[in-house]
Formats: structure tokens, C-alpha cells, sequence
């Protein structure tokens, strides 16, 4: 069975480069041109990866994205932007998206994101290990984490961050590294795409997130997992 990307962008033209260039990659395509359609499709298609643009008739994209956590819907959200205020892009972050892509984008580029994300979520489906730090208990098998007993709702990159980074307690990793483990491509540019997932993590796991005991910072280094304590 095919992997299904849902595009979610109101302009045609748009639309049609990428459900050609998609499908021609051996994707299955479902399209949207305003929000509201959008996260019907979401909700009732299940695809493996959302590519959602900000500016959308209805509902826009921040809204779309931020209801698809809300609901606990883990696929994997590209975020197409033509904006490049900083704000936009922490802000589509921050509602839940995994990456961001800036029009005019690359195909070629936009194609490897696709094939990452969807290759990492193939990935989990694997059989894993049972990881326990101080309260927390990641089963990568159930694709799970528990604190105190109490499920936590991560999305899947989250989940992914806070697995690579348990795998290596004490470890430090920069964001560059990061970006290349946890994102699974090469990344050029702004990484604090990194320190934006960071915070969302400790939002989710942390007792306080300002005084975190599990994603720690080495200053000017980067991030390890600390023990919990």
C-alpha cells in the first residue's frame, strides 16, 4: 500500500507541481485548497504526512496544525511559508509543526524532507526497547511515553527527539547533529527549529521546564539527556 501525502494549499498551480512531482515519486496524493477541508481530510484520511500551507482561506495553517495536536494526531506536518518574519516560523513550530519549508522552495528539497519523515515513521513501526529515566518510561515498540504511570502526548518528531537522546544519556549533541539524526537530512540554515522542539518537549515532560532534569543544555554546545534527578 502506497504512502499517502495530504497537500493543503489553495493555490492550483501549486498544487498540481506537487501532486505531480509527488505521485511521480510513487506517493498516493489528497488534496485541500482551503483549511477546514484540510483537517477533515486529516482527520478522516489518516495520511503519513501533511504538507500544509500557512496562508489558507477559512482556517490557516497555524489554526489547522494546532487542532491536529490538539486532537493527538502525531503525523508528520511540513509547513509551507512564503512569509520570512521569524515570527511566522517559530509560531507554526510551536502549533505543532515538525519542519518548515520557505516558497519558492526546491523540489528536490521538498522531496527529501518528504522521504525523510516518512522513512523515520516507517522506522517506528519496528520492534524496540523499553527506555526508564527517573519517572519517564519510553516504549518504542508502543510508540509511547509514560510519566508517573500518566501517558504523555508527543508528537512524532518529539518522540523522536526524546529517543535519540535517551539512547545516549550524558551525551551532548549540537544542533546541527540533531537536525541530521533526528530529522534524518541534511540541514542548512536556521536550527532553531531545534530549540523550538526542545521547548515544546519540555513543556510535555518537565515538572519545570525552566529548571529542566531530562533534555539538559551544555551552553553553547547543545542538548543531552540528563538523569532525571
Amino acid at each position: 500500500m502506497g504512502k499517502t501525502v495530504l497537500i493543503v494549499e489553495d493555490e492550483e498551480a501549486i498544487v498540481e507541481i506537487l501532486k505531480f512531482n509527488l505521485q511521480r515519486e510513487g506517493y498516493d496524493t489528497l488534496e485541500a485548497l482551503d483549511g477546514e477541508a484540510g483537517l477533515e481530510l486529516a482527520e478522516s484520511a489518516d495520511p503519513d504526512l501533511i504538507l500544509l500551507d500557512v496562508m489558507l482561506p477559512k482556517r490557516n495553517g497555524f489554526d489547522v496544525c494546532r487542532a491536529i495536536r490538539t486532537e493527538g494526531g502525531t503525523v508528520p506536518i511540513l509547513m509551507l511559508t512564503a512569509r520570512e518574519e521569524e515570527s511566522d516560523k517559530v509560531m507554526g513550530l510551536e502549533a505543532g509543526a515538525d519542519d518548515y519549508i520557505t516558497k519558492p522552495f526546491s523540489m528536490r528539497e521538498l522531496l527529501a524532507r518528504v522521504r525523510a519523515n516518512i522513512r523515520r515513521r516507517d522506522l517506528d513501526s519496528a520492534p524496540g526497547a523499553v527506555r526508564t529515566a527517573g519517572r519517564l518510561v519510553l516504549d518504542e515498540t508502543g510508540y509511547s511515553v509514560t510519566k508517573d504511570g500518566g501517558a504523555l502526548e508527543l508528537t512524532q518528531k518529539e518522540f523522536e527527539l526524546l529517543r535519540f537522546l535517551m539512547a545516549s544519556p550524558g551525551k551532548v549533541y549540537s544542533r546541527e547533529e540533531l537536525m541530521e539524526k533526528v530529522w534524518n537530512y541534511d540541514y542548512f540554515g536556521d536550527t532553531r527549529t531545534v530549540d523550538v522542539m526542545v521547548r515544546r518537549l519540555r513543556e510535555k515532560i518537565e515538572d519545570d521546564p525552566g529548571t529542566p532534569v531530562y533534555i539538559m543544555t551544555r551552553r553553547g554546545v547543545g542538548y543531552y539527556f540528563g538523569d532525571g534527578t
